[in-house]
Formats: structure tokens, sequence, C-alpha cells
């Protein structure tokens, strides 16, 4: 173990020789991929490692001559053609500077993976509710567990803050040595195709990986579906398979077609071990390893029978929807992953009350059901409504009140991205729907008009008379409301725990879940 201390520490002490096996015994200070962190810093002691990243912006290889003049003694590139040619300091040249950086910032925080349970979620949705179901889960089994992800990273009463889901490696590593430091045993980590793709989350010792699902995504990185696809199976063929770990394993959603892909080629390999899990009935051809069935579904909750490797079970959670039994079920999955007992997982799951955001309950005096939920694709979209028309469905098969229950759904598309999303977004909408609020959902430097423009091409005439635009999100949620019943049910999608909407290039402060509570206690007042 190197060290138990963050990057940035100037009381560390290694030597070029404990990353690089043809080191000597220069001593090392930190390692950086950003000149600026060079110029910044003032170390007592030591040099530093600089890292040419080649990124999507720029190419750190056109500053290997400022990262020099910056005081670096160690430089890692991809190649030699930029290394000035009065350095006379080390040089290591790599196939992928970004992987080199993930296994320096690994080696740097002593490897913290290999003392903790490791877990990591991928997939387009459930990523954050399956996490923090994890953290639940584990921490009841006496396991004190982490999250990194994308509302921040915490443990116990620790919170970080953080901007994107994956920090870099350094960070990355670091917060995982700062959770062991404060008594963590393990950690829940939110996987994004991206951070595969950057090399962010590489060099680390993973227990289990789940694959919640995939759907049209982050096109305007990817390119393509298949792209997409292929980095999310890099966490399963390659970094999983990589682990040190005694046992790693994969559990998969084998009721999603590109997640059975997943399936059939990592049991083909033999590494990781494969569990699967599903709905009953939902995958025919296939038995999953854990298979619920949903029961009783309402607003406030579900009953679910779940059939294990173990056996039978009868579980209530207090969480509606499909998706929240999926992520529920890997929780519990994951407990007994840990080797935790059935009794004590079940426990667990059935104590969770859900995630910040994520089909978040607002609570009001006038008898509406208002959810603010993150889905901010059409499959996302499709699947909360889905749930929501179920609980109705239920409702008026066993006649009960919610049967009469309209949904108004108020959605948005963001600005600077995928702009073949926006149709699909609003057929979503309109399908699972009576009525629909277009608005804004960080609309970035575009303009909020043109952005509705794109979504309500999907609007036909016909339906014109349930949709109504209205670019302030604001106005928009105050005319849902306006319209609601009681019994109603309205859904706020797209932005879920944020708490800013970023217009141009300001974060203005925003919350859905305060906007709404602030409109009904003026509406009730």
């Amino acid at each position: 173990m190197l060290a138990k201390i963050g990057a940035e520490s100037d009381n560390l002490r290694v030597r070029l020789k404990d990353f690089f096996v043809e080191g000597d015994d220069s001593e090392i200070s930190s390692i950086v991929f950003d000149t600026r962190q060079l110029s910044s810093r003032k170390p007592s002691h030591g040099g530093s490692i600089f890292v040419a990243i080649r990124g999507t912006q720029t190419d750190g290889h056109k500053f290997l001559s400022e990262a020099v003049a910056s005081g670096a003694t160690a430089l890692v590139v991809e190649d030699r053609l930029n290394v000035p040619r009065e350095f006379t300091g080390f040089v290591r040249v790599v196939s992928s500077s970004r992987a080199e950086l993930a296994r320096l910032a690994s080696l740097l925080s002593g490897r913290p993976s290999r003392d903790l349970f490791t877990v990591g979620v991928t997939g387009t949705n459930g990523k954050t509710t399956t996490t923090h179901m994890i953290e639940s889960v584990l921490n009841h089994g006496g396991i004190p567990t982490g999250v990194i992800g994308t509302i921040d990273h915490h443990f116990r009463s620790h919170v970080w803050p953080t901007d994107r889901t994956t920090p870099d490696p350094l960070v990355f590593q670091r917060r995982l040595r700062d959770f062991i430091d404060l008594g963590a045993r393990g950690v829940a980590l939110e996987v994004t195709s991206h951070a595969l793709d950057q090399r962010r989350v590489d060099a680390v010792d993973y227990d289990l990986g789940i694959f919640t699902n995939l759907t049209r995504d982050h096109l305007d990185y990817h390119g393509t579906t298949e792209a997409y696809f292929e980095a999310k199976l890099r966490f399963f063929t390659e970094l999983l398979r990589e682990s040190s770990k005694r046992t790693t394993r994969a559990l998969l959603n084998i009721d999603d077609s590109w997640v059975q892909r997943a399936a059939i080629r990592l049991k083909a390999s033999g590494k990781p071990v494969v569990w699967t899990f599903g709905e009953e009935g939902a995958a025919p051809g296939f038995l999953p390893d854990f298979e619920f069935k949903m029961q009783q579904p309402g607003f406030d909750g579900v009953a679910v029978a779940l059939r294990t490797p173990h056996g039978e079970r009868r579980l209530k959670l207090a969480m509606a929807g499909r998706h929240n039994v999926q992520n529920a079920v890997c929780a519990y999955a994951t407990g007994l992953a840990a080797g935790l007992a059935e009794d004590l997982v079940a426990a667990a799951v059935e104590k969770i009350r859900g995630v910040s955001g994520r089909l978040e309950s607002v609570q009001n005096s006038r008898g509406l059901h208002v959810f603010v939920d993150y889905a901010h694709t059409d499959d996302a979209l499709r699947a909360i409504l889905k749930l929501l028309e179920d609980v109705r469905a239920a409702a008026r098969a066993d006649n009960r009140p919610a049967a009469s229950a309209k949904i108004i759904t108020i959605f948005g598309c963001g600005g600077d991205r995928d702009r073949g999303k926006r149709p699909l977004m609003m057929r979503a909408a309109l399908d699972g729907s009576d009525f629909v609020v277009a608005t804004s959902d960080n609309p970035r430097t575009e303009d909020p008009e043109k952005i509705l423009d794109d979504a309500m091409a999907a609007v036909t005439p016909s339906e014109k008379n349930k949709v109504q635009r209205i670019a302030d999100r604001r106005l928009a949620i105050l005319r849902a409301v306006e319209i609601a019943r009681s019994g109603d049910v309205i859904l706020i999608a797209g932005k879920g725990h944020e708490a800013t909407q970023t217009i141009g290039t300001l974060k203005i402060p925003f919350s859905d879940v305060q906007v709404v509570r602030d409109i009904l206690k003026e509406s009730h007042d």
C-alpha cells in the first residue's frame, strides 16, 4: 500500500519506482493531468507525474512543454513527439494514458477497492436508486457502505458534492480511500458509459457488477446504440474479469433485450459468475435466478412474490412501480452476494422508503398524488407512466378511488443534447398521460422554444388539445396543479434531485420538489 492520503498531500512520501518498475528513487509529490494543477501547487518536496490525456476538447500532449516548465519530473504519454527535447526526466510511453492514469491513481491511494465489497451499477436507468438501495441493505447487514453517484458522494454523515456521476480517477480513488479511513467496508458505484469509455473506473477490484437496462441515450457522445452498448459491456467483459477478487458476479436484467445479449456472451466465457433477474414470464426462454411477480400495486407500495436460488419470499415494498421492484431485487441479490443472511436482507429491503428525486412523493393536503422523478429518456418516462397506469388499472379492477385519477405529466428535453430524443419523449408522455405540459429541462445554450418545437413534432392534430407548451418550468408546474383535481396524479419528470436549472451557461437555483411544494402551499393558503 503506497498511501492512505490523497494525491494532493504534501506529506506524501512515495518514489517513482513505486509506480514504474524502471523508475528510480526520485520522490513524487503528486500525479496530475492538467497543467493548471501543476502551476497552482508548490509542494515542499518531490516532483510530479504529468499524464497527457487526449480529451474531447483538447489534447494534453500539446501542453508537455508547459508541464515540464511547471515542474513535472515524469511524463506519461501516448507518443514522444511533443516531449521537449531538453527534458531529461522519466518518460513512460503507453497505449492508453487514460488507463495508465487510473492505474497510477489506484496505486497512489493504496488500491482501496481491494479492501471494500465493491459493487458497480451500470445501465441507462435505475443506477442511482439501485446504489442507494444497496447502501441501505449492506448498512443494515453490518457492512458500512459509501456511495459514489449522481446525487453526491457520501458515507454516513460525510457528504462530498459532485458535478458529475463519476469523477476523474484521482478523485475517484481518493474517495474510496476516504471511505475506508472513515470505517467503510463496502461501496456502491454508479458506472456510466462515459466513465467506462474514458477509463475513469478502471483499476478497480469489483465484487459485483449490475446491468439494469439499456435504452437510447448519450448518442451525441457514442454515435450509435450499439456503441453505447459495447461501452457498457466493457464493464463486464474487462473490468469484472480483471478483478483480483476471488469471486466476481454479474447481475443482469434478463427482461431487457440488450442485457440478454450481454448474458449470453458472459455465460459463454465462464467469468464472471452470471446471475439474472426478471419478472415472471417477461422473458420467454429465460428462467431468472431471481424472479419476481408483483401483486396488489398501489401508489404507496406493492407486494412482491420473489423466487431466489434459496427459495421463495413474499415482500411488501414501500415504493410503487415495476422499476422500483427491479431495483429492490438488485439490492436483495447484492445482499446475498455479500454473504448476508436472507432473513436480514428481506427485512432490510422492506424498510427502504425510496430515493430523492426517484418517484419521490410530495405530500400535500389537496389529495393529489404528486411525484418527482429523474426520468429523462423516453424509455424511463414510459416505464414511470406505465407503473402509474398499472396502479390505476388495478384500482379499477378493485373499484377503488384511484380508478378515476387523471395522469398529468410535465416534462422537458435538455438543450445541447440528442435532438432525436425529443419527439420520442413527447410520444412517451402522450401515450401514458391524460394531459401533458411540455416545458424546459436545462435548455443550456439552446432556445427553449426551439427545443419545444422539436418535441411538438410528435403531436398529431387530434392530440393538440391534450398538450400545452410552457417554456417557464415553474409556470408549467403551476399549470399542472391548477388543472388537477383531488385524486389526480401529477408526474414532474426529468430533473429529479437536481437543485439547479441550467439556462445559457448559468446554473439557476431550481428544485422541482421545492417548487411544487411552494405552489401547493400557496394554492392551499
